[in-house]
């Protein structure tokens, strides 16, 4: 069964929004390109923007594919499960407020191996931490160009896989520019404006719904859950992890990833760099956290309205999957005009979100790994910014890669793989490093790649990748580990290789390095330096 032409409305209306955004965002990343001549204006934009203003960009850098697309599909078609995907995301930005945010902003300069390798030996700690970075963000990436390939394919009803990677290849590439030229300035806006636009989508889709349905929310659960295979159990919890024991226990680690990651994720964390003192990074958190709270009550509307009008069936069976329920409801309530701006949005936000995952990986290999391991910190400016872009390219290639090898996977699923491997490899070792006065080389080496190196062991061999029905390699069955996500094991065992290696080191912390790192991040003496 294949959705008709008609409901996916003009193709010529819906890529002339999304180029109209193009245009107009690459203007923006054009004209925010007149001081790129730094590394601080490159990796941190010059640490110029205010925490109103880094909050939006923050809930933009976050608010992916994943969470319109993938979070609305889980709930259209799985109910409240899906929608527990979303209470687990808000949450985790108290993790942010309340132990990372000001700390790091104080502490590190440009990424997260600054952090680690403070008061460490630099090299061994930044080249780890750099390795990290790369796996957590292609990781990322292949959530976001899987949901290029979903959504192009209900625009323009390309139903051929060499067609949707053609697309893939397009949209990576203009990913790609944005980096390249705009560096954390230009990105950063394109993040606001992306963020703005998502936020005026979905309340717009919200408050049409609730109007459709006399403004009661009882109303649209009840059609919806008429109109789902589900029936009354679309309401209850276990519509999609409550049929065993073992499928109760996947999803209290998918939880874990969920409310532990994303306060780890390289590309969110680097934001933290873009504002002048703690002061900003906290109104940025507390801004970024006002944003996901109406953003996810609106998404719950619209995954329940997209069951409601649209139908679970008619969602799955849809080009995309899940992750058209939201075009599919755009379509229902306004028209082919409706449906070309909610996927121009769609696409800002892959686009602005793969260009910040971007950034973070070539800022970690050309800081971390260049300047600081090669160069042994003595790297030109020019040189360092020269092998970022470079990195930039070579990371976009890959993207693109992966997004034509995991087209079709709902991309919530696969952006709870990355927060998995966020949560176990940097987590632990942050904390460990800001709060542990005891804690050294050893440990931080154990504690990042016994998390990266577990996660990356369990989601190869898990269901996640082999001998289930939504497994990305169809018809094999090598797996031995039962849960899909793999953060239940994986967190717990990054903290404790943090503490075995710790104690187990003959190797004595560096008191004068922790104390100065102590008072710097708590009162921000030095973090220009």
């Amino acid at each position: 069964m294949q959705i008709a032409a008609p409901t996916t409305g003009s193709p010529i209306i819906n890529l002339s929004v999304f180029f109209a955004f193009v245009v107009i965002t690459l203007f923006v990343v054009y004209k925010a390109t007149n001081r790129n001549s730094t590394t601080s204006d490159y990796y941190a934009a010059g640490s110029a923007f205010s925490g109103v203003q880094n909050g939006i960009a923050l809930s933009g850098d976050f608010l992916s594919a994943a969470s319109f697309l993938g979070i609305s599909g889980a709930i259209a078609v799985h109910g409240y499960d899906g929608f527990l995907y979303s209470v687990g995301w808000l949450v985790a930005w108290l993790v942010a407020l309340l132990l990372v945010g000001e700390r790091l902003r104080n502490t590190g300069r440009f990424t997260v191996g600054d952090v680690m390798a403070f008061r460490m030996k630099q090299r061994p700690v930044r080249a780890a931490a750099a390795n990290a970075t790369l796996v957590i963000t292609f990781f990322y990436m292949l959530a976001q160009m899987a949901g290029a390939g979903g959504l192009i394919a209900l625009l323009l009803n390309v139903q051929s896989k060499g067609g949707q990677a053609l697309i893939i290849t397009g949209v990576g590439l203009v990913m790609v520019f944005y980096v390249l030229v705009g560096g954390m300035k230009g990105t950063t806006w394109v993040q606001i404006i992306k963020a703005g636009l998502l936020l005026i989508c979905v309340t717009f889709m919200s408050v049409f719904l609730l109007g459709k349905f006399g403004f009661s929310f009882s109303a649209i659960l009840d059609q919806a859950s008429q109109n789902s295979p589900l029936g009354a159990e679309l309401l209850n919890p276990g519509g999609w992890y409550g049929k065993n024991a073992m499928d109760q226990l996947d999803f209290v680690s998918l939880s874990l990833a969920l409310v532990l990651g994303i306060s780890s994720l390289p590309h969110v964390l680097m934001r933290f760099y873009t504002v002048p003192d703690a002061k900003e990074a906290r109104r940025s958190v507390v801004w970024c956290s006002w944003s996901m709270f109406i953003f996810y009550l609106s998404i719950l509307l619209v995954g329940y309205g997209a069951t409601a009008l649209v139908g679970s069936d008619k969602i799955v069976s849809a080009p995309g999957g899940e992750n058209s329920a939201a075009p599919l409801l755009a379509f229902e309530i306004g028209g082919a005009m409706l449906l070309g701006i909610v996927s121009a949005v769609a696409f800002a936000t892959i686009l602005a979100v793969v260009a910040g995952l971007t950034l973070a990986a070539s800022a970690s290999f050309a800081h971390d790994v260049y300047a600081n391991v090669i160069r042994n910190g003595k790297a030109d400016p020019r040189s360092e910014i020269r092998v970022a872009r470079l990195t930039a390219l070579v990371i976009g290639l890959l993207a693109i890669l992966g997004g034509i090898v995991t087209n079709g996977q709902n991309v919530a699923f696969l952006v709870s793989l990355a927060l998995a491997l966020a949560a176990s490899a940097n987590l632990p070792t942050i904390l460990y490093t800001l709060f542990w006065r005891r804690f050294n080389t050893t440990g931080t080496l154990w504690s990042i790649y016994g998390g990266l190196g577990s996660g990356l062991v369990l989601i190869i061999f898990s269901p996640a990748i082999s001998g289930s029905s939504t497994s990305i390699i169809k018809g094999v069955d090598f797996h031995w580990f039962p849960l899909t996500n793999p953060g239940l094991v994986s967190i717990p065992l990054s903290f404790l290789c943090g503490f075995l290696g710790t104690v187990l080191s003959k190797e004595p912390a560096d008191p004068k390095k922790q104390a100065e790192m102590e008072v710097r991040s708590l009162t921000g003496i030095g973090s220009k330096a």
